[in-house]
């Protein structure tokens, strides 16, 4: 059987890890070695100056397993620096309502009450909008104050946990961690074939993916 082009090689690595959320960026630098690092969603590559084609492709393929395996550890370490302190209670803010800085500011327990009514009302029309077209049904939906998540799911009780600050950002985030949490329902994990389901669905939701990832919460 033929040996598939170094082109080809490259081009699945870097799919595998889109997949995932990685982009891929190799650079020709002034090293001896060729030096991996993984960030959040970016795998960098640094290789010598005079290494061929082949060579590249070769070792990005053979770290493509690592990189997804990690890529989790990353993301979670991120997000626990980037988690900021939580606000003192009697000390008013300005509030975001879906995505738009309101004219007035609340306390940061009325802001969680505030976030927690605003969810509850359009969360119905949001599953009943999502629920047909991902194929797949939560048996029970839950508000909780997440700073670590924007969303879970049980599986095996169909249950869907949803982070309280998600009314902060624009409507749309919220319909994508729906959909990202209803997919879990056909796929436990997060493989190729879950991603595509997520795509399938909702092909536009790598832009809310984006605008959620580094800010206070992941998902799972």
């Amino acid at each position: 059987m033929p040996q598939p082009s170094t082109s080809l090689v490259l081009d699945l690595a870097r799919q595998q890890l889109a997949q995932a959320g990685i982009a891929l960026h190799v650079s020709k630098k002034r090293v001896k070695n060729i030096n991996f690092r993984l960030k959040p969603h970016a795998l960098m590559v640094s290789v010598p100056m005079s290494i061929s084609a082949s060579q590249i492709a070769q070792a990005v393929d053979k770290r493509v397993s690592w990189a997804l395996d990690h890529h989790p550890q990353v993301l979670a370490r991120y997000h626990r620096n980037q988690t900021p302190k939580p606000e003192a209670s009697s000390v008013d803010s300005p509030v975001s309502l879906w995505g738009i800085v309101q004219s007035f500011t609340l306390s940061h327990d009325e802001k969680m009450a505030y976030y927690r009514q605003q969810l509850t009302e359009v969360n119905p029309s949001l599953f009943d909008k999502w629920q047909p077209i991902v194929g797949a049904t939560a048996n029970e939906v839950r508000l909780k104050k997440m700073h670590t998540r924007w969303g879970s799911c049980n599986t095996r009780a169909r249950r869907i946990w949803l982070s309280v600050y998600l009314p902060a950002y624009p409507i749309e985030c919220t319909e994508y961690v729906i959909v990202h949490e209803l997919c879990h329902l056909h796929h436990a994990n997060h493989s190729k074939a879950f991603w595509q389901t997520v795509a399938a669905a909702m092909p536009d939701y790598q832009q809310w993916h984006n605008m959620l990832a580094g800010k206070t919460g992941q998902l799972d």
